[in-house]
């Protein structure tokens, strides 16, 4: 009994010290963010006040969106035209590893992606996230035909449409690749048919036909549905996008928007309330138009309460298209491409150097500027990344993940070790580090010197090579002084090609090999 006190003495101490002891509960995984991939069409890299300070043309949202997060001064597509970014976008690789070489799809075009292909989406979706894809598609689907027997024509005219069968289902639509839910047009604004498809389905069955011939406004001869109302259709998006972020910030799962837009490009349709606001032309008013939208997007994210760990990505699909006029806005002290040369559709810097805005205040501290070299083909990385998806060997095969660059992590270097850029007429172009190798004697595009301006491109040398670090407006070639880099990045390119993949990893095949790649011209040299 004389051991009681003390045995009475350490049970209380026992109490003390288990009271004192917080209880430590499992710790929760880190909530995947939300994520809005915004695609403008044919917008400028100088189009926005944030990367152009003698921009004429207000931006003061997507100004702002800049603010709040990182701009990339050195972003770019991997292709100047539509279609082909598209694919790099989704997929994750480039797009003349497609079964398109060159060029874009119309709206009959049947599907490019196939159904076995990885995308964004299917990523995302497999990993817990809900998708949705709201906007211009511009990949192609597989319109219900009358008679089976007979595919709707290749080219522009209005006969193409004759045979489509608007009442019964779309097959190898946005659905079939990830997406939970999908709205949008099949081609271009510009692009009959103008039909809404929601889910595979035609949301009405067009009963006229239309066409516009304005200067800024045109739009090509077509079948129109009653509620595909041409003015509308960007404000349309924007409304179906906010509507889609609201209701899923109620919801614990997180999502993965997708919102493509129609606009800058033609038809370029500014409402009323914007018209003549810019004081430079119709494509000025219709960029603040967008801007504005932009920050109806960014309020009703805020207001949501998911603002914190929702990423927000604002690119464009290339650069401007002339049919803006730029000689007009350039009389007047605006130049869309900046100091870059060229224009959509260019293998020049002004062809596929683009905005590219992340903002993420989870992760990405505000106010940051980003000079390292990415292309639009690393969403799928960084997305792959930020679901905590392994991407397989044939999945991604040119995407490289952003992550470390949105954390500011320490890069040894050069973040990608190249990358690859693609023109309209399906020339090609290498970029590391300051040093571009153009495989064309001019554009490869719609600015001069074009490719089938014989007079204009027969005397110059069949290859261009620019510092762009000393010349950014790719003025002078340097290939004949400089033949140790011509030889080397021409053979890094041709292993790119060669090899499927850009990225580390076994080699892939590329789609489409048994067509004849008229612009790999080096290479049949080289055999």
């Amino acid at each position: 009994m004389k051991n009681r006190p003390n045995l009475l003495l350490y049970l209380f101490l026992l109490v003390i010290v288990l009271s004192c002891t917080e209880k430590t509960e499992p710790k929760k995984p880190e909530q995947k963010p939300n994520i809005i991939f915004v695609l403008a069409d044919d917008l400028g890299y100088g189009d926005i006040s944030a990367f152009n300070e003698n921009s004429k043309i207000k931006t003061p949202h997507l100004d702002m969106l800049a603010q709040e997060g990182m701009r990339f001064t050195d972003a770019h597509t991997s292709s100047a035209v539509c279609t082909p970014t598209r694919y790099g976008i989704l997929t994750g690789r480039y797009n003349w590893r497609s079964e398109l070489k060159q060029g874009v799809l119309i709206g009959a075009s049947k599907a490019l992606i196939p159904n076995t292909r990885t995308t964004v989406a299917s990523v995302l979706k497999q990993s817990g996230y809900n998708t949705a894809f709201i906007g211009k598609w511009h990949l192609g689907w597989d319109w219900a035909l009358k008679d089976p027997e007979q595919e709707p024509t290749t080219g522009w005219q209005d006969t193409t449409f004759i045979n489509i069968d608007y009442t019964k289902p779309v097959k190898n639509t946005p659905n079939d690749l990830g997406f939970d839910y999908a709205y949008g047009h099949s081609g271009s604004l510009d692009m009959a048919p103008y039909v809404y498809v929601e889910n595979g389905m035609a949301t009405q069955v067009p009963d006229s036909t239309t066409v516009n011939t304005g200067k800024y406004s045109w739009w090509r001869k077509g079948p129109t549905s009653k509620d595909f109302i041409h003015e509308d259709v960007t404000p349309n998006f924007f409304r179906r996008g906010i509507k889609y972020v609201k209701k899923q910030a109620k919801k614990e799962k997180p999502f993965f928007l997708y919102l493509a837009l129609p606009s800058p490009h033609t038809p370029i349709l500014p409402t009323e309330e914007w018209q003549g606001k810019s004081g430079l032309n119709p494509y000025g008013d219709f960029m603040m138009m967008v801007d504005d939208y932009m920050g109806q997007l960014n309020a009703a994210i805020k207001e949501a309460g998911v603002e914190e760990n929702t990423l927000i990505v604002f690119t464009s699909d290339n650069g401007c298209s002339p049919a803006a006029d730029i000689d007009e806005m350039v009389e007047k002290g605006h130049y869309p491409s900046y100091v870059y040369r060229g224009h959509k559709a260019d293998i020049f810097e002004g062809g596929h150097r683009v905005p590219y805005i992340v903002k993420w205040p989870a992760k990405v501290q505000k106010g940051t500027k980003m000079d390292q070299t990415i292309c639009t083909t690393d969403f799928m990385a960084t997305s792959a990344a930020i679901a905590g998806y392994q991407l397989k060997e044939d999945e991604g095969e040119d995407s490289y993940n952003l992550l470390p660059l949105l954390t500011q992590e320490a890069i040894e270097g050069d973040f990608r070790e190249a990358t690859v850029h693609h023109s309209i007429n399906g020339s090609f172009a290498i970029r590391k580090g300051d040093w571009k190798l153009i495989m064309c004697p001019g554009s490869g595009g719609w600015s001069f010197p074009k490719p089938n301006d014989k007079e204009a491109v027969e005397d110059l040398p069949k290859i261009q090579l620019y510092d762009l670090k000393n010349d950014p407006t790719e003025a002078i070639n340097l290939q004949a002084s400089n033949p140790e880099k011509v030889e080397e990045l021409k053979t890094l390119l041709t292993k790119y090609i060669q090899e499927g993949r850009s990225t580390p990893g076994l080699a892939q095949q590329n789609d489409g090999e048994d067509k004849n790649w008229e612009q790999l011209w080096w290479m049949d040299e080289a055999n």
